[in-house]
């Protein structure tokens, strides 16, 4: 079985994770956290939804954590924009470059709390890897249907700025490993990588293996792939299911989301390798800020908008 975390809802104790927000519908619960302004836990009653952390532990493998302003991998942490050569930390050496952005160790705000909603809030300020001015604030709200995620991001600078957002929340169906689940992934085509994880510039139809259009079992494949060209339903969302013989999750995307990376966590500590499966709602692929690709320009006072959930 999939574990389970219990909630916190600290004030008073220190945890990694830092303040925890604890929200509750009907038979919903869900816990967001001070540091990343990530989600900890979502489980329907008593039943986790996702694979997360405890409160005593730190995330790991980006668990629950949002991916802004880039998600996934920029090749050597280099990138241009406005006329400028701008570099970000090498945050991941094995492969030098830059992964998932600069937000996901800062301290967001708790700026409105209810019983079963909250709003975190976080101003990305000017940085050499970064030098615009972007507020952020992420909206969580559980209903009779579940959870919904609201990513808000405004540009609050006196220039243009580049934009990508993703988060990484880890789906479990109450399975030890994710190999028996079933898993149904609504991609027509996925984004072959080079030897850093970073996009060929090529698109190839799903098929073998790599198609999951019809729900079935994940088994020994591995994966850790950007899938793209979403169908979506008549509401105009994309979702993704896992399936196991006691309990399902469900992840859904609006059309603001338009590439989804899934991954089996096989190059995880053991302990966590297939433990859960990471599907990851993304605006572009990984390094967008070099190709362009699904890459979002926000100018002066736009704003951008995006929702999830499941």
């Amino acid at each position: 079985m999939a574990p389970r975390y219990p909630p916190c809802n600290s004030g008073a104790m220190s945890v990694p994770s830092g303040r925890q927000v604890l929200l509750r519908h009907g038979p919903w619960a869900a816990t967001v956290v001070e540091v990343g302004g990530g989600l900890r836990i979502l489980a329907r009653s008593g039943v986790a939804l996702l694979d997360g952390y405890a409160a005593e532990e730190m995330a790991s493998g980006g668990r629950g954590q949002p991916l802004i302003p880039w998600p996934n991998r920029m090749a050597g942490g280099a990138y241009e924009f406005g006329g400028r050569r701008l570099q970000a930390p090498l945050s991941e050496p094995s492969t030098g470059g830059a992964i998932h952005g600069l937000v996901r160790w800062s301290n967001w705000r708790v700026v409105a709390s209810e019983p079963s909603s909250c709003a975190m809030a976080l101003r990305l300020n000017p940085q050499p890897a970064y030098p615009f001015t972007l507020d952020l604030r992420l909206d969580y709200a559980l209903a009779d249907d579940g959870l919904t995620v609201t990513l808000t991001a405004e540009n609050q600078g006196d220039e243009a700025l580049p934009f990508g957002a993703g988060f990484h929340p880890y789906l479990t169906a109450g399975t030890a490993v994710v190999d028996a689940a079933a898993l149904t992934v609504p991609a027509a085509t996925w984004l072959p990588t080079d030897g850093r994880a970073i996009p060929t510039g090529e698109r190839r139809p799903v098929e073998g293996p790599l198609d999951f259009r019809a729900a079935r079992p994940i088994g020994e494949t591995v994966l850790d792939h950007c899938f793209t060209d979403l169908a979506r339903d008549a509401d105009g969302l994309a979702r993704v299911r896992l399936e196991g013989p006691e309990s399902s999750a469900t992840l859904w995307m609006d059309e603001a989301f338009g590439y989804l990376m899934v991954f089996t966590g096989d190059t995880l500590p053991p302990g966590l390798r297939r433990r859960g499966l990471a599907v990851e709602p993304m605006t572009c692929p990984a390094d967008a800020f070099n190709s362009g690709e699904g890459l979002r320009v926000i100018t002066p006072r736009q704003r951008f908008v995006g929702r999830w959930g499941g």
